[in-house]
């Protein structure tokens, strides 16, 4: 499957290069959802929710009330990811959360997956320079995501895996980090950042791995109606 982004900042629609510096601003949010009409399922991320800088919650909520969406940003608590469930988010995507200082916070994710169950939980695993990254990506934790996809998964439904390195850098993505962790765990993994070039979705595709794209749809270096024609012509990987 195929999902198109839309990260929202300070109210507007916006792509940012890895996580900090805003490389353009997009259409307004129905507009978006206009735009990406041709696909089943929408990426949601409140950038500063997920930063800790405030909150875009109407935004959030009319996306959700307009389209099969998966959200995140800002989920640390099961009252919030109950509230997004509640304004209508198919799935609830949670990162920092999800990691304590010494590993996995299990006590929360156990919460979390209670509340709304597991079946509509992601769970983000950003990395750069080989180790997960948290709040907003600002902090490094010790853990790499190749070691802590088994001990997730009873927690969750699947994993949103972002390539920081490259994340909105139209530099291509490291494939072999995504093999590496397709053969890691059964459950549905979702690759994101430095995604570039239409040959880059069908490769994760082919490997079983969905594709979550921002920059390069934004930018037009991959078309909409190229990935349309993906995501009504080749059969949904993984879950």
């Amino acid at each position: 499957m195929i999902f198109p982004c839309i990260d929202l900042l300070d109210g507007k629609v916006v792509q940012l290069v890895q996580g900090r510096e805003k490389a353009l601003e997009g259409d307004s949010p129905l507009e978006m959802l206009r735009r990406f009409a041709a696909f089943p399922e929408i990426q949601v991320i409140d950038l500063n929710a997920a930063m800790g800088t405030g909150s875009n919650d109407a935004l959030v909520r009319l996306l959700a009330a307009h389209a099969r969406t998966r959200v995140g940003g800002g989920v640390r608590s099961a009252d919030r990811a109950r509230a997004l469930v509640d304004a209508g988010a198919h799935k609830v995507i949670v990162g920092t959360a999800a990691f304590a200082a010494d590993g996995i916070n299990t006590a929360f994710l156990a919460d979390l997956a209670a509340a709304i169950g597991k079946e509509r939980v992601i769970v983000a695993l950003d990395s750069m320079k080989g180790r997960i990254v948290v709040k907003g990506w600002r902090e490094s934790t010790r853990l790499r995501a190749e070691d802590v996809l088994a001990a997730l998964e009873p927690y969750c439904a699947g994993f949103l895996c972002t390539y920081v390195d490259k994340e909105g850098m139209l530099q291509g993505t490291d494939l072999d980090w995504f093999r590496r962790l397709r053969a890691a765990t059964p459950l549905e993994i979702t690759a994101a950042g430095g995604i570039t070039t239409l040959e880059e979705v069908h490769a994760l595709l082919e490997m079983n791995v969905h594709a979550a794209l921002g920059m390069a749809v934004y930018t037009g270096r991959i078309r909409l109606e190229d990935l349309a024609k993906l995501v009504h012509g080749v059969p949904n990987p993984g879950a």
